[in-house]
């Protein structure tokens, strides 16, 4: 099998398996806020079970990332999706607010094994177009969107959630055992004898390169992006429902953006190799960022036709910021595969965690209008101070360059 189409099939092993764990995630958690309301959870309660599940995959990532070169990759992002089995049956037998946020966390540690062991194996593969393949497997959770809602609905209507938590791990099971038949061997190849103390250093050296004057401004507005993804997962449905929207039309309202974005994130993939890092990041910043604000303050685009076009944008844009962030990581760092996709991994959640945690605090001064524009504000700032610094940067290494 040639070099090419190993890599192929690394990206689309990847893809397959994120597109199942979110099957078996999504089929119940698209209601989860409204499930939690019903359960009598207050707003700040509602971005605070957030937190407890995006905090622990950041702060568990550095030690996934130590365990991916002792450990196959591929057998901890198993035994990861084995956990989101888990979780899916103490929903079905935990009693009590303790457990209940228990099993948060262990759901969140579980998410870190399967991120931070993927991120791994795709970083140590050695893409040719590591954007593009991000793109394919941060495109999975938009093609779960357009059938697990509706499944979950499904199954929920015939056998109440016990039925939908029962399908869940059905599903969580299977790919366990596809993922790791299907790529331990790749996973094997990555093994190595690399001491605890340097995979420390790693961790250094990868830190102080996104902290250089380069790569930060790209950083920045990446992180940006995800603070605010954070207000949307939490809270976005609640905003429908809010506005007078029913369980129904909320749903519909899910699969039909799903298949939508189908053909749009096409696009973007075939986008990102093309364009620069920086391309993608700003242009799909500005994208966000924007759209957001006009969401927000726009009240004719509150109507079903309305949101809809704002969703295709904001994923639009979140699907370039993303895959261009890990992209970027994969080329600065493509001997670190372990550390870079831990820190990598820590991103994401730590700025959803976060963005979750403060929209609770927020929302019930300011109100979701007022919420939503805020963050399209602040992600605007943060791309024009991200400007600013790039210029300067280049600026800097045109002197050093004229003065040699």
């Amino acid at each position: 099998m040639s070099e090419r189409a190993t890599m192929e099939r690394v990206v689309r092993h990847a893809t397959i398996s994120h597109f199942f764990l979110l099957l078996g995630y999504k089929i119940f958690s698209f209601y989860f806020p409204l499930f939690l309301i019903a359960q009598g959870f207050s707003l700040p309660q509602v971005g605070f079970t957030y937190l407890l599940i995006y905090l622990p995959i950041a702060l568990t990532a550095p030690f996934a990332g130590i365990l991916n070169h002792r450990v196959n990759p591929v057998l901890l992002a198993s035994l990861g999706i084995g956990g989101y089995g888990v979780y899916a049956l103490a929903m079905l037998v935990v009693p009590g607010t303790v457990l209940f946020y228990a099993a948060q966390v262990f759901l969140g540690i579980s998410a870190a094994l399967f991120v931070t062991s993927f991120r791994s194996v795709l970083m140590g593969s050695h893409l040719r177009q590591p954007e593009q393949a991000f793109g394919w497997f941060y495109s999975a959770p938009f093609y779960v969107d357009a059938i697990a809602p509706a499944l979950g609905a499904i199954l929920i209507w015939q056998f109440g959630f016990p039925g939908v938590f029962f399908v869940s791990m059905f599903i969580h099971a299977g790919n366990g055992l596809y993922t790791f038949f299907a790529l331990r061997k790749t996973g094997s190849s990555l093994l190595d004898t690399t001491p605890v103390r340097t995979m420390i250093v790693n961790y250094g050296t990868v830190a102080r390169g996104l902290l250089s004057r380069p790569v930060l401004p790209l950083l920045l507005p990446a992180f940006s992006i995800l603070l605010v993804a954070g207000f949307y997962n939490s809270f976005f449905v609640l905003f429908l429902k809010d506005l007078g929207w029913s369980q129904n039309l909320i749903l519909v309202f899910g699969s039909v953006f799903a298949v939508l974005f189908f053909p749009v994130s096409l696009f973007v993939i075939h986008r990102l190799g093309r364009q620069t890092t920086f391309g993608n990041v700003f242009r799909g910043g500005l994208l966000y960022g924007g759209s957001s604000l006009m969401f927000a303050f726009g009240g004719m685009l509150w109507s079903f036709g309305g949101a809809l076009l704002f969703m295709v944008a904001r994923s639009f844009g979140g699907l370039m910021v993303n895959a261009g962030r890990s992209g970027l990581l994969s080329r600065l760092f493509p001997n670190l595969p372990e550390e870079t996709g831990a820190v990598d991994t820590v991103f994401a959640p730590l700025g959803r965690a976060l963005g979750a945690l403060g929209a609770g605090l927020l929302i019930g001064v300011v109100g979701y209008s007022f919420l939503f524009a805020g963050g399209g504000v602040f992600i605007v700032a943060v791309l024009l101070l991200s400007w600013f610094l790039r210029k300067r940067a280049q600026g800097a290494i045109a002197r050093r360059a004229f003065f040699r």
